[in-house]
């Protein structure tokens, strides 16, 4: 919930994350999608009138909105700051042979994780097709609603021609899980990069990547989603996001026999395309190439990294990238946990060369994490024991290790630190500070071990007794492992 209590330090710590930016300013946009926006300015306005050098409640704000909407907010509060979850809000309709609605409905599942509740929703249903001028996919209906409870009918789209692609909440006004119909998914596979405006092609990636995670979608065609639409996202964040996506359902989502022989190559291959089909110098260009780096590679795409490392893009096909200490260090890392550097370790010869070419705090933390990064058991041991064991070490010496222990690629020799884990963490919780103990918690949780085994070594270790915050952080990373056996499986089937 955005709303917790917050009895010490480490709940503050815990509770302010992402759940607390992203759905706390979603859940604005949604209040103000409720009452609508004039009413939402006018009701502040009031609000700030009233309280001007006093002190205000959360209900003040609730009764000034309601005054100036009209709108019952009594409930409002409940259902939007003190329940987890999300809503998975679905299109569920019949059409005519001419293509048209006789029936459409909204329906809602239970908050989840969480209780299960439905909530009331503020948002719009659009319908879109083809453009004759252009070819594009654009919005050619718009319907705004309430949707509550576990189904709504829109009499208001009876009639109304189906299209290509239904999209649920569109316009993005509120806090939802949004699934495609199975005509919608199909356009979306085909045709995503025809989406002419960005929200609505946004709100398709994000369906298209909740339905991925949740074992709706294969993570194969997710991962030949990404590979056929990023070019169209011309925002650079837009695209990086999407690649870790894919990098994520690769690694953690498709069958691993498949992304081993056939997912990572490809996504490697397209990758590198891509980077070579940018403007020389771009953004986007180098955001490719820095998606190469943290991907499996094959020993052509070793060929190419280790290219630019003599600081000859060119060479390669990339005229115009830049080859900056960040990116160096980047494809240091890779070659490193490809163990084409540095692989007779513990040593480090090569990456200690790095570090003397850039002497700076983050040279220093870059070198720890490629050195982490390798793949042999004598690295992993060494870095484990550093982190686990040292506590004079520094906070983002400590995070850089633990960024580089875990690779794509790398189960094999990760394997033995699945049961280490759940032995260690009690120790590091206790004798480490909030900040270093949530990074090695996290950022080691055996994310590589999806298995029942695993599961069965989490539900042991939270069997115990525990401190509140150090169980919710577990409970976190064993539900991203059961999420992951789920969608291997339907993947694989």
């Amino acid at each position: 919930p955005v709303a917790a209590d917050i009895p010490d330090l480490h709940a503050v710590e815990v509770n302010f994350d992402g759940i607390t930016y992203a759905k706390g300013a979603s859940v604005l946009k949604q209040l103000v999608a409720y009452v609508g926006l004039e009413h939402f300015l006018a009701g502040l306005r009031d609000y700030f009138r009233a309280h001007a050098f006093n002190n205000a409640t959360f209900d003040d704000l609730l009764g000034a909105l309601e005054k100036a909407s009209g709108r019952d907010l009594s409930d409002w509060g409940r259902q939007w700051l003190k329940t987890t979850g999300l809503n998975t809000l679905r299109a569920d309709f019949d059409v005519d042979d001419a293509g048209r609605f006789t029936r459409f409905a909204v329906t809602q599942g239970g908050a989840a994780p969480g209780a299960g509740e439905t909530r009331v929703h503020r948002l719009a249903v659009g319908v879109y097709d083809d453009d004759p001028m252009t070819g594009k996919l654009v919005r050619v209906h718009r319907e705004e609603l309430d949707v509550s409870g576990s189904v709504t009918d829109v009499p208001a789209l009876q009639g109304v021609s189906r299209g290509k692609l239904i999209l649920v909440n569109d316009d993005d006004l509120t806090y939802c899980s949004l699934r495609l119909d199975d005509d919608s998914l199909r356009t979306a596979l085909r045709r995503i990069a025809d989406i002419a405006e960005p929200l609505p092609r946004t709100l398709v990636w994000s369906a298209a990547w909740e339905m991925t995670r949740d074992a709706e979608l294969k993570a194969r065609d997710f991962v030949a989603l990404v590979m056929s639409g990023v070019q169209a996202e011309t925002e650079v964040g837009v695209a990086q996001r999407l690649l870790l996506q894919a990098q994520t359902a690769l690694n953690s989502y498709a069958e691993p026999g498949w992304a081993r022989s056939n997912g990572w190559p490809a996504f490697a291959d397209r990758l590198l395309d891509l980077a070579r089909e940018s403007a020389p110098g771009s953004d986007h260009q180098l955001a490719f190439v820095n998606a190469l780096c943290t991907s499996v590679l094959s020993r052509n795409h070793v060929a190419v990294l280790a290219t630019l490392l003599d600081n000859e893009p060119a060479a390669v096909n990339l005229p115009g990238l830049v080859i900056d200490a960040d990116l160096r260090w980047r494809i240091v890392t890779a070659l490193a946990a490809s163990g084409d550097i540095d692989a007779d370790g513990p040593p480090t010869p090569f990456i200690d060369a790095e570090a003397q070419r850039d002497p700076t705090a983050a040279g220093k933390r870059h070198a720890a994490a490629a050195a982490a990064a390798r793949p042999q058991a004598g690295v992993k041991e060494q870095a484990w024991e550093q982190v686990i064991e040292d506590d004079t070490l520094a906070n983002i010496t400590t995070r850089s290790i633990v960024g580089g222990f875990v690779q794509p690629g790398q189960r094999e020799v990760l394997a033995p630190f699945t049961a280490r884990y759940f032995a260690a963490i009690p120790g590091v919780w206790e004798r480490r500070s909030s900040e270093v103990a949530q990074t090695v918690v996290i950022g080691l949780y055996p994310s590589w071990d999806i298995s029942e085994d695993a599961l069965r070594a989490a539900d042991r270790f939270l069997g115990g007794q525990l401190p509140p915050a150090l169980r919710r952080l577990v409970v976190e990373g064993r539900a991203g492992v059961e999420r992951s056996l789920k969608a291997r499986a339907f993947d694989a089937g």
